[in-house]
């Protein structure tokens, strides 16, 4: 046993402490059951990040159907062009032109939220910052030298990056041009954009939340019916002779 677990802990050491020494997330809270929400974060995915990254496991017609919008909305401020609303979010975004522009192609974020987590999600897109040696102008407190540009930028702002002492640690980042949103709201903001993904990411829990009420009460109504048939079944049966 030792010589099958001693080797497994030393391959899994580099992760486990990969995993211990990662950048601090900050908490988000999300409730993919506020349509309110997931309407706010799909407009905002739509307009600022669908360009380049697709959802190719989710179809507009499953996204107004769950957050409650008409076809008419979804051909409004979804679709361009000849799309169908029976269309899964894909991009106009040539491979190509995806590796030209950002060194690698720009990745499907469907499963994103359940691939990183929603807190590394959140905290990553509110981490970008003005870093002149980058080719794209920006880098990212979470995600170090990553290729996607801060997408965001517009809504939060720029930021520059102040170091620590040792001259590579980013101690904090300070807006040195206003966005259009407060820091609280932009936060709210990327919380809805956030919540949506994380909808996307398992769309299917909101059917499995509708119906899960329904299966315990028939499991309860089930148990009842057992116990009765059970004291039926023993009621006759004489207990053992002395």
């Amino acid at each position: 046993m030792k010589k099958v677990l001693l080797p497994l802990f030393f391959w899994m050491l580099p992760l486990w402490a990969g995993a211990v020494e990662g950048p601090k997330l900050d908490s988000v809270s999300l409730d993919v059951y506020d349509q309110t929400s997931l309407r706010r974060g799909a407009r905002l995915y739509a307009d600022y990040c669908l360009g380049c990254h697709s959802m190719k496991y989710q179809r507009y017609s499953r996204m107004a159907h769950d957050l409650g919008m008409s076809e008419n909305e979804v051909k409004k401020d979804f679709l361009h062009g000849d799309g169908k609303i029976t269309d899964v979010m894909k991009v106009s975004l040539k491979k190509s032109l995806g590796e030209k522009w950002f060194g690698v192609t720009p990745p499907d974020l469907s499963l994103i939220v359940r691939a990183r987590g929603a807190d590394w999600v959140y905290t990553y897109l509110r981490s970008f910052y003005q870093d002149p040696k980058r080719s794209n102008g920006d880098n990212n407190q979470v995600f170090k030298d990553v290729a996607m540009p801060n997408a965001l930028w517009e809504l939060q702002g720029i930021r520059r990056a102040v170091y620590a002492a040792d001259g590579e640690t980013v101690a904090r980042l300070d807006t040195v041009q206003k966005g259009r949103l407060t820091a609280k709201e932009f936060d709210s903001a990327v919380a809805d954009l956030v919540n949506f993904m994380a909808y996307v990411a398992e769309p299917a829990q909101l059917e499995r939340s509708h119906y899960g009420k329904y299966v315990l009460l028939y499991l309860l109504i089930l148990a009842v019916l057992f116990y009765h048939l059970k004291k039926e079944y023993w009621r006759d049966v004489e207990g053992p002779s002395e």
